[in-house]
């Protein structure tokens, strides 16, 4: 079995395949069929971390200072999403292919190459440190059943979160 981390990485990769493929697509049809599968791939993610990875980290850290940087990273991670979330919704509004696309895209892009980098630098090198393999393997099998669950985005909504309030409901 896989762990979550593990899990979360290949996302990670897949996203940035994702963007290089958009890089290379030609025409209105490319483009869309690229960036509608890129955009739901994202916005699926950022709910599973927040239902699974996010909450444990949070429980995780019981004392002091391992509780306040858990409670940063987690309001940080949040207001990526929403970022993130944002600027799809941006991508949306606009034709595919015109300016006003582009540059939602490319804030979708920017705004998750800063995600993915802090992710992979912070939160899941730390996450490993803290949590056994048992926990991260179990967490791994929700992580797979939770994509399963929800075959292109099925049963979510995928909408902004206040950080504030979130860390409140999960710690």
């Amino acid at each position: 079995m896989d762990d979550i981390t593990a899990l979360i990485l290949d996302d990670h990769a897949a996203f940035r395949r994702g963007f290089a493929r958009l890089d290379d697509a030609r025409g209105e049809e490319q483009l869309t069929a690229v960036w509608e599968a890129l955009a739901l791939h994202l916005e699926i993610h950022a709910e599973a971390e927040e239902r699974i990875l996010y909450p444990h980290l949070l429980k995780r850290a019981s004392s002091g200072e391992a509780r306040d940087e858990a409670k940063e990273e987690t309001d940080d991670a949040i207001r990526d999403h929403n970022k993130i979330r944002d600027a799809i919704e941006a991508a949306r509004s606009s034709a595919v292919g015109t300016d006003g696309w582009w540059k939602a895209v490319w804030e979708a892009r920017t705004e998750n190459s800063e995600h993915l980098a802090e992710e992979e630098d912070e939160v899941l090198p730390d996450f490993r440190k803290h949590a056994g393999m048992d926990l991260r393997v179990t967490l791994g099998a929700q992580w797979l059943t939770f994509y399963g669950e929800h075959p292109s985005g099925k049963g979510l909504t995928f909408r902004d979160k206040d950080p504030e309030q979130y860390i409140r409901d999960n710690s």
